[in-house]
Protein backbone atom coordinates (compact mmCIF):
# COMPACT_ATOMS: atom_id res chain seq x y z
CA UNK A 1 0.00 0.00 0.00
CA UNK A 2 1.74 3.87 -0.68
CA UNK A 3 1.17 6.46 1.37
CA UNK A 4 -1.22 7.84 -1.10
CA UNK A 5 -3.24 4.98 -1.15
CA UNK A 6 -2.85 5.38 2.70
CA UNK A 7 -3.94 8.87 2.97
CA UNK A 8 -7.18 8.05 0.86
CA UNK A 9 -7.98 5.54 3.05
CA UNK A 10 -7.98 7.38 6.21
CA UNK A 11 -9.41 10.41 4.63
CA UNK A 12 -12.44 8.12 3.00
CA UNK A 13 -12.87 6.40 6.66
CA UNK A 14 -10.57 7.65 9.40
CA UNK A 15 -13.50 9.57 11.05
CA UNK A 16 -15.66 6.64 11.13
CA UNK A 17 -13.20 4.12 12.37
CA UNK A 18 -12.12 6.83 15.09
CA UNK A 19 -15.85 7.28 16.60
CA UNK A 20 -16.31 3.83 16.56
CA UNK A 21 -12.94 3.07 18.10
CA UNK A 22 -14.08 5.81 20.86
CA UNK A 23 -17.45 4.57 21.45
CA UNK A 24 -15.74 1.00 22.61
CA UNK A 25 -13.37 2.41 24.67
CA UNK A 26 -14.88 5.12 25.85
CA UNK A 27 -11.70 6.68 26.63
CA UNK A 28 -9.65 9.14 24.73
CA UNK A 29 -6.13 7.62 24.72
CA UNK A 30 -7.41 4.06 24.29
CA UNK A 31 -9.20 5.18 21.37
CA UNK A 32 -6.06 7.01 19.58
CA UNK A 33 -4.13 3.56 20.42
CA UNK A 34 -6.63 1.42 19.03
CA UNK A 35 -6.92 3.74 16.07
CA UNK A 36 -3.71 3.74 15.63
CA UNK A 37 -3.20 0.03 16.08
CA UNK A 38 -6.09 -0.91 13.40
CA UNK A 39 -4.65 1.19 10.71
CA UNK A 40 -0.86 -0.25 11.25
CA UNK A 41 -2.39 -3.58 11.33
CA UNK A 42 -3.92 -3.19 8.18
CA UNK A 43 -1.30 -1.91 6.34
CA UNK A 44 0.51 -5.36 8.53
CA UNK A 45 -1.65 -7.69 6.98
CA UNK A 46 -2.26 -6.22 3.48
CA UNK A 47 -5.85 -6.97 2.96
CA UNK A 48 -7.13 -4.02 1.86
CA UNK A 49 -7.40 -4.81 -1.83
CA UNK A 50 -9.20 -2.52 -4.43
CA UNK A 51 -12.73 -3.62 -4.78
CA UNK A 52 -13.36 -4.79 -1.09
CA UNK A 53 -15.01 -2.89 1.90
CA UNK A 54 -12.28 -1.17 3.65
CA UNK A 55 -14.55 -0.27 6.18
CA UNK A 56 -15.46 -3.01 7.70
CA UNK A 57 -12.22 -4.45 6.81
CA UNK A 58 -10.55 -1.71 9.60
CA UNK A 59 -13.96 -2.44 11.88
CA UNK A 60 -13.06 -5.96 12.19
CA UNK A 61 -9.35 -5.68 13.02
CA UNK A 62 -10.40 -3.11 15.38
CA UNK A 63 -13.28 -5.57 16.98
CA UNK A 64 -10.64 -7.71 17.23
CA UNK A 65 -7.49 -5.33 18.62
CA UNK A 66 -9.64 -4.94 21.34
CA UNK A 67 -10.81 -8.26 22.37
CA UNK A 68 -6.87 -8.88 22.36
CA UNK A 69 -6.32 -6.01 24.60
CA UNK A 70 -9.41 -6.92 27.04
CA UNK A 71 -8.26 -10.76 27.48
CA UNK A 72 -4.79 -9.80 27.78
CA UNK A 73 -5.98 -7.04 30.31
CA UNK A 74 -7.94 -9.39 32.27
CA UNK A 75 -4.94 -12.22 32.03
CA UNK A 76 -2.63 -9.59 33.52
CA UNK A 77 -5.14 -8.89 36.58
CA UNK A 78 -5.50 -12.65 37.36
CA UNK A 79 -1.76 -13.12 37.58
CA UNK A 80 -0.48 -9.91 39.84
CA UNK A 81 -3.78 -8.94 41.16
CA UNK A 82 -3.54 -4.98 39.93
CA UNK A 83 -6.38 -2.67 40.65
CA UNK A 84 -8.20 -3.13 37.01
CA UNK A 85 -8.51 -0.22 35.10
CA UNK A 86 -11.48 1.87 35.10
CA UNK A 87 -14.06 0.08 31.77
CA UNK A 88 -16.33 2.50 31.95
CA UNK A 89 -15.12 6.04 32.23
CA UNK A 90 -17.40 9.16 33.47
CA UNK A 91 -19.68 9.94 31.16
CA UNK A 92 -18.17 13.14 30.15
CA UNK A 93 -15.35 10.73 28.25
CA UNK A 94 -18.18 8.70 26.57
CA UNK A 95 -19.80 11.86 25.24
CA UNK A 96 -18.72 14.82 23.14
CA UNK A 97 -20.63 17.03 21.65
CA UNK A 98 -20.54 20.28 19.77
CA UNK A 99 -22.01 23.07 21.28
CA UNK A 100 -25.96 23.51 19.64
CA UNK A 101 -28.44 25.50 20.25
CA UNK A 102 -30.64 26.16 23.17
CA UNK A 103 -33.66 24.61 21.41
CA UNK A 104 -32.22 21.12 20.80
CA UNK A 105 -31.24 20.96 24.48
CA UNK A 106 -33.60 18.31 25.08
CA UNK A 107 -32.97 16.03 22.32
CA UNK A 108 -28.98 16.20 23.80
CA UNK A 109 -30.32 14.83 26.57
CA UNK A 110 -32.01 11.97 25.77
CA UNK A 111 -28.76 11.24 23.45
CA UNK A 112 -26.92 11.77 26.39
CA UNK A 113 -29.51 9.09 28.21
CA UNK A 114 -29.49 6.75 24.94
CA UNK A 115 -25.99 6.98 24.73
CA UNK A 116 -25.03 5.99 28.15
CA UNK A 117 -27.66 3.15 28.10
CA UNK A 118 -25.70 1.82 25.08
CA UNK A 119 -22.48 1.88 27.36
CA UNK A 120 -23.34 0.46 29.85
CA UNK A 121 -24.67 -2.51 27.64
CA UNK A 122 -22.83 -5.58 27.82
CA UNK A 123 -19.96 -5.59 26.03
CA UNK A 124 -21.45 -8.21 23.62
CA UNK A 125 -24.18 -6.65 23.42
CA UNK A 126 -22.62 -2.92 23.31
CA UNK A 127 -20.12 -4.19 20.01
CA UNK A 128 -23.11 -5.10 17.55
CA UNK A 129 -25.16 -2.09 18.82
CA UNK A 130 -22.41 0.17 17.63
CA UNK A 131 -21.91 -1.45 14.45
CA UNK A 132 -25.31 -1.83 13.48
CA UNK A 133 -26.89 1.62 14.38
CA UNK A 134 -23.06 3.54 14.24
CA UNK A 135 -21.44 2.16 11.59
CA UNK A 136 -24.83 1.40 9.41
CA UNK A 137 -22.83 -2.01 8.91
CA UNK A 138 -25.66 -5.19 7.98
CA UNK A 139 -26.02 -8.37 10.02
CA UNK A 140 -24.15 -9.74 7.16
CA UNK A 141 -21.41 -7.92 7.49
CA UNK A 142 -21.25 -7.73 11.02
CA UNK A 143 -21.40 -11.67 11.28
CA UNK A 144 -18.27 -11.48 9.18
CA UNK A 145 -16.13 -8.49 11.36
CA UNK A 146 -17.24 -10.85 14.36
CA UNK A 147 -16.63 -14.13 12.71
CA UNK A 148 -19.93 -15.30 14.66
CA UNK A 149 -23.43 -16.63 12.59
CA UNK A 150 -25.94 -14.07 11.13
CA UNK A 151 -28.16 -15.57 14.03
CA UNK A 152 -26.16 -14.72 16.98
CA UNK A 153 -26.20 -11.48 15.75
CA UNK A 154 -29.71 -11.07 14.86
CA UNK A 155 -30.43 -12.69 18.87
CA UNK A 156 -27.80 -10.54 20.30
CA UNK A 157 -29.15 -7.01 18.12
CA UNK A 158 -32.81 -8.00 19.93
CA UNK A 159 -31.89 -8.94 23.20
CA UNK A 160 -29.72 -5.54 23.46
CA UNK A 161 -32.87 -3.73 22.06
CA UNK A 162 -34.55 -5.34 24.45
CA UNK A 163 -32.72 -4.34 27.51
CA UNK A 164 -32.28 -0.93 25.97
CA UNK A 165 -36.63 -0.79 25.72
CA UNK A 166 -36.71 -1.50 29.58
CA UNK A 167 -34.46 1.38 30.40
CA UNK A 168 -35.76 3.43 29.06
CA UNK A 169 -39.04 2.67 29.83
CA UNK A 170 -38.14 4.14 32.67
CA UNK A 171 -37.28 7.54 31.44
CA UNK A 172 -40.61 8.05 30.40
Amino acid sequence: MTNSELEQLIRENGTAIYSFCRHLTCHVQEAEDLYQDTFLKAIELGTLKAGSNPKSCLLAIAVNIWKNRKRKFAWRRRITEEKALQEQSDLHYCIWMEPSPEAQVLKEEEQKIIRRLVDDLPEKFRVVVLLYYMEELSVPQISKVMKLPEGTIKSRLHKARKLLEQELSGYQ
